[in-house]
């Protein structure tokens, strides 16, 4: 049988940075995220130490560690390793290629703590690539120019709108998306994927 685990020493300057680096090695991340990734491990080593030696020593070495985790995010930030600009525009050409209209893109940016002017910045977009993402939404779901069979009844027009306008794509967009034919939409899938 293993001994439980303690506690251990508060999470100081040069354990969180190796925190955030094994972090970093796996998963892209904001500086907002890594923030939040850093706080959580402090948290999870308060609850062991309020457990173990109690409150007040918990909530001691609590601040220390977290005023610590501000500095750590700061300095990975200045030397390039955390980069929100990067991180959103990356984000933001992914989620293009998956169907993802700008403004289901700018929540999702949001979500994950990149500021508004940022996205934005990363969202620029021609109204070609509302499309593009708008047509990859369309195959996904086989609506549009990937129907099986003819083209529907009013109804069923509306319907596919409704599909598109759900996933956040302008009522002009959704309807040139469902005008194109099929060799034209493909044409458009294909220029945004190698672009």
């Amino acid at each position: 049988m293993t001994a439980p685990k303690t506690a251990g020493p508060a999470p100081d300057a040069a354990r969180l940075h190796d925190a955030a680096l094994a972090y970093l090695a796996r998963f892209a991340a904001t500086e907002a995220s890594l923030r939040r990734v850093l706080a959580r491990r402090v948290a999870r080593w308060a609850r062991a130490a309020e457990a173990e030696h109690g409150a007040e020593h918990a909530a001691e070495g609590t601040r220390a560690a977290l005023a610590a985790v501000d500095g750590v995010v700061a300095r990975l930030a200045a030397a390039g390793a955390v980069d929100d600009a990067a991180f959103a525009a990356s984000r933001a050409r992914s989620l293009t290629r998956r169907g993802k209209s700008r403004l289901a893109a700018a929540a999702h940016l949001a979500a994950k703590g990149v500021d508004a002017e940022t996205a934005a910045r990363a969202l620029k977009t021609e109204p070609a690539g509302e499309l593009a993402a708008a047509l990859a939404l369309a195959a996904r779901r086989r609506i549009g120019p990937f129907r099986a069979g003819e083209a529907p009844d009013p109804a069923g027009t509306r319907r596919e709108l409704g599909i598109l306008a759900r996933a956040g794509f302008p009522r002009a967009v959704a309807k040139e998306a469902l005008r194109l034919d099929r060799a034209e939409a493909e044409l458009l899938l294909e220029t945004m994927r190698r672009g």
